[in-house]
């Protein structure tokens, strides 16, 4: 079965105990389904009640040399004192296998919800970015793969011409509107890029907040330009999202330098998430959670409402890019 097609129905929370048990781990609560599709996601206590998470990987989606250079580097961070969520060790090991399914074990750390409009929290934020990437940049990964226009941009947009999902009313138009932002993208997307390890996709629901910002879940930790990290930070009309830029590298270069000429990568980069994050829905959609977490996206609605977003990320590209305020 591809992992387009594969779904989680034989997990059962038996499964998920005795996977667990299979590592010394004795759950003692029921199993709490966390917010994650991609992977199965589930928090429980333990017999002395110690709260956990465990993640169950997709089959297919990454190899184990790609899982592990993500502990890896997870581990490194925490290692820098960093506030990441990094795996834990059981018997030297932070990947394991019960019946077909790989899966880790986390501790489950609790939190506010990071607020992306208090200036303060955005500051502090930024700071631990710079710390991040200042030991991301050290080296990168060897086996996870690069943010590139083949992975999200081509590979994607054929999929997506090849799928059933556009109404036949709209794919003149969704088409041609979707070769008009994959060959604007081509235009401002640089020929050569200094890369580094990335967390991939830090948006704000992948940080927690408690004495402090917590960075959770690297899954998509691979290598790419060091504004990835920092565009999704950003919201609002264009005057608060240069206020917002300011802040972030305001705390950011307190640890680590940053090229301003990456900031004619955030709508490129916008762009290829967009193009990316459909065709992922739409290669997801035979696993049965998908349907019942985005109804939304097989209604004929949604689509005509991307043309609308193709032509307004186009018109954002052709804007001068996002400066520092002087």
């Amino acid at each position: 079965m591809s992992q387009a097609s594969f779904n989680f129905n034989a997990l059962t929370p038996d499964l998920v105990w005795y996977a667990l048990e299979n590592i010394g781990i004795r759950a003692e609560s029921g199993f709490l389904p966390l917010n994650s599709y991609e992977n199965r996601v589930y928090q429980f206590t333990d017999e002395q009640n110690r709260r956990y998470v465990v993640k169950f990987y997709r089959p297919d989606r990454w190899t184990n040399e790609q899982i592990l250079e993500e502990h890896s580097f997870t581990q490194e961070l925490a290692d820098a004192e960093i506030p990441v969520v990094s795996p834990v060790d059981v018997d030297g090991q932070t990947l394991h296998q019960y019946q077909g399914y790989w899966f880790t074990l986390f501790p489950s750390v609790g939190g506010r919800q990071f607020e992306v409009d208090n200036d303060e929290q955005l500051e502090w934020v930024g700071r631990f970015l710079g710390r991040i990437h200042q030991v991301a940049k050290t080296k990168t990964f060897e086996h996870r793969p690069d943010i590139s226009l083949s992975d999200y941009l081509y590979q994607p947009g054929t999929y997506l011409e090849n799928s059933h999902f556009i109404p036949a009313h709209i794919q003149k138009s969704f088409f041609s509107d979707l070769h008009l932002l994959i060959n604007t993208i081509e235009k401002y997307w640089p020929e050569n890029l200094s890369y580094i390890r990335l967390h991939g996709d830090c948006h704000p629901g992948n940080i927690l907040w408690r004495e402090g910002p917590v960075f959770v879940d690297l899954d998509d930790a691979r290598n790419g330009p060091a504004i990835q990290d920092i565009w999704m930070l950003l919201n609002g009309e264009r005057h608060e999202r240069i206020t917002q830029l300011d802040i972030i590298l305001e705390g950011y270069q307190e640890f680590c330098d940053f090229n301003p000429s990456e900031m004619k990568l955030i709508e490129p980069l916008r762009g290829l998430r967009m193009v990316h994050y459909m065709a992922w829905l739409a290669k997801r959609w035979e696993d049965p959670a998908f349907p019942l977490a985005f109804p939304w996206f097989n209604d004929p609605k949604y689509w005509e409402s991307q043309v609308l977003a193709f032509k307004e990320q186009i018109a954002a590209l052709e804007e001068p890019p996002l400066s520092l305020i002087p």
